[in-house]
């Protein structure tokens, strides 16, 4: 029993020093600097650091975070629409599509059947505390840990672009179903 309490004290200071010694929000300093280097593009250098060729490619944070939300943004549009610009989205033609479907000139009963609510993942955002600043202006300020909001997009990427092979796929199954009952109206 003693051997067991023991394994497990040692278990828990050594989980409890990995934590303290690791904070994944601190920032560290980075040693970027590498010789004999050519540019590739605005961002990336081929050189030698430590004697070893490298290819390095070193971004703003601040600019790495504006492009990811922004092609966030772009493909959610793709996938749901934009309703500030009339866009439907792949969502949207979907929708019309079941629509038209569901019409008995097309071969259906009158009735829209959906089951898929749209569910747009970005608007869930940004919770703002208001107070007053340092100036005493009235302000909303939302505060994250940079690396929490990168992970955070990148799972809302991952998100989309599943969705938008999903929608792809039943937007050409209803499309194809259109034209098949057009032909056999046809015929």
């Amino acid at each position: 029993m003693k051997t067991l309490v023991q394994v497990f004290t040692a278990g828990m200071a050594l989980v409890l020093l990995t934590q303290c010694k690791t904070n994944p929000n601190k920032a560290e300093k980075i040693d970027t600097e590498i010789k004999n280097h050519g540019q590739v593009s605005g961002d990336t250098a081929v050189g030698v650091k430590d004697g070893n060729l490298v290819v390095q490619k070193k971004v703003q944070m601040n600019e790495e975070l504006r492009r990811m939300q922004i092609e966030v943004y772009e493909l959610e549009d793709r996938v749901f629409g934009n309703r500030k610009y009339g866009s439907l989205g792949l969502y949207g033609v979907l929708k019309q599509c079941k629509a038209d479907l569901s019409e008995p000139k097309n071969g259906g009963d009158g009735k829209l059947k959906w089951t898929e609510p749209m569910d747009r993942i970005t608007d869930k955002e940004d919770e703002f505390k208001i107070g007053l600043d340092e100036k005493d202006k009235l302000v909303g300020v939302s505060e994250e840990f940079l690396k929490d909001r990168l992970e955070r997009f990148r799972g809302y990427k991952k998100v989309l672009m599943t969705r938008e092979d999903e929608y792809e796929e039943k937007v050409q199954i209803c499309k194809t179903e259109m034209k098949s009952r057009q032909q056999a109206k046809a015929n």
